[in-house]
């Protein structure tokens, strides 16, 4: 059986060494970006010179001939899924038994004027990379259109290198559509103490030609005028399907997947950014563009194709990111807006820099969330109990168990337990200190 994997990010990866660990069938992965699979957030660093590109490979170039995974380098302009085959723009063909769609996402553009012209671009493959780092020197500023994790990543590269940098928050305040107010005022501070021109309830209006076909400026929705001579638009990305949507391939924002992540065509299975799920589990996203989700998907249609059906299950939401300076972990529920059962606990660092805080059912009383800032907590202590519902109470007397932080940094569970005791009176005292034995044998409980 010949199985062809569209795709060479973390999640097709992913899927074609599962399906060489449990299988001996035929693998080809095929990507136009690359020819070995990279570690695609890892690319800021590349360019900020703290890696360079063979330092962020994963596996070593013979990794694919010696567990005989082909690769091929191309592009894909057409797919006949009746016959089974794909089409590529070189004029050659390939067909295959089984298909897996894992091709990532794309930057979003919203038809501004001037959005084509040579020095914008957004950042997401190794392209775009090479792109940005041919526009660098020499540049005066960059103005940078978004205000999600890219648009931080693109600003701190930027920045890296002592150029200039203007960043475009259509909100009123950064990311807060996922972030609750006071993490969210937090990073606005961060941002603009690293001398970032930080532009809230501001957006790009229109881009305008500098008479060569390049970018000399941009036009904000106030009518203020920004030279600049690169444009980062990070304003989102959406699901790579393109070239799918004339084809039978039944898709929505992105590829429709069962929960066996099966494509309404047979033998084509979607993964990773491109996949949206028809019937998401509660609390989860029809897509869901993070890199763990990917990674998880791979291995889930490797364990269908190579032993038995198997229905992708995410588990507890999660994400972590870093702000500049200031790592970021999310567990479970931590909504902007509060629902009516919802209520929350938080702390922060007279520093402004750190913060912990908990979402919690206030009529059940158990743990729903946690939200930290420039503090890490061990995931697999935080999920254990969030699908145990563990009482509010016993996660803070206990809470020392989760936190990850090195044993020379300070530890803050004592500050937001003294901070719940204020709040209700009471004289919950913490009982657990961080410890790596002690968060072990709680995990075996």
């Amino acid at each position: 059986m010949h199985i062809v994997i569209l795709g060479n990010g973390i999640s097709g990866i992913t899927a074609a060494r599962f399906l060489r660990k449990w299988g001996d069938h035929q693998i080809t992965v095929v990507s136009a970006e690359t020819t070995h699979f990279f570690s695609r957030t890892a690319l800021m660093y590349v360019y900020m010179g703290h890696m360079r590109f063979e330092d962020i490979k994963p596996y070593e170039d013979w990794f694919w001939e010696k567990n005989r995974i082909a690769l091929r380098q191309g592009w894909v302009s057409n797919i006949d899924f009746a016959a089974k085959r794909l089409f590529f723009s070189d004029g050659i063909d390939m067909a295959y038994d089984k298909l897996i769609l894992a091709t990532g996402s794309v930057s979003n553009k919203f038809g501004w004027p001037g959005q084509d012209l040579e020095g914008v671009r957004g950042l997401y493959s190794y392209q775009d990379l090479e792109y940005m780092e041919a526009f660098s020197l020499g540049l005066k500023r960059a103005v940078i259109v978004g205000g999600g994790l890219i648009g931080i990543e693109m600003a701190e590269m930027f920045h890296s290198r002592h150029i200039p940098v203007t960043l475009l928050v259509r909100e009123n305040s950064y990311w807060n559509m996922v972030l609750p107010a006071e993490e969210s005022a937090m990073i606005n501070r961060h941002i603009q103490e690293h001398g970032i021109d930080l532009r809230l309830a501001t957006e790009l209006k229109s881009i305008e030609d500098n008479g060569t076909g390049k970018v000399g400026a941009i036009i904000t929705n106030t009518g203020e005028r920004i030279e600049c001579g690169y444009v980062g638009l990070t304003a989102g990305v959406r699901p790579n399907i393109d070239f799918l949507k004339n084809t039978a391939l039944e898709i929505g924002r992105g590829i429709l997947v069962n929960e066996y992540l099966e494509t309404n065509m047979p033998d084509v299975y979607a993964i990773g950014d491109c996949a949206q799920v028809r019937q998401p589990k509660p609390d989860r996203r029809p897509i869901e563009a993070v890199w763990y989700v990917g990674r998880m998907m791979g291995e889930t249609v490797a364990y269908t194709i190579s032993k038995q059906p198997k229905a992708y299950d995410p588990g507890v939401w999660f994400n972590s990111a870093k702000f500049l300076d200031i790592e970021y972990q999310v567990y479970g529920e931590v909504p902007v807006q509060l629902a009516d059962h919802q209520a929350t606990l938080y702390w922060e660092h007279s520093d402004g820099k750190k913060s912990i805080r908990l979402v919690y059912d206030k009529n059940e009383g158990h743990i729903l969330g946690f939200n930290l800032m420039g503090i890490r907590y061990r995931h697999e202590v935080c999920e254990k109990w969030i699908k145990e519902k563990t009482p509010l109470e016993a996660v803070l007397q206990q809470l020392g168990l989760a936190n990850f932080d090195p044993e020379f940094f300070h530890q803050y569970e004592s500050e937001l337990v003294q901070e719940y005791n204020q709040q209700t009176g009471k004289h919950l005292q913490l009982r657990q200190r961080r410890g790596l034995r002690q968060a072990l044998r709680f995990l075996q409980q």
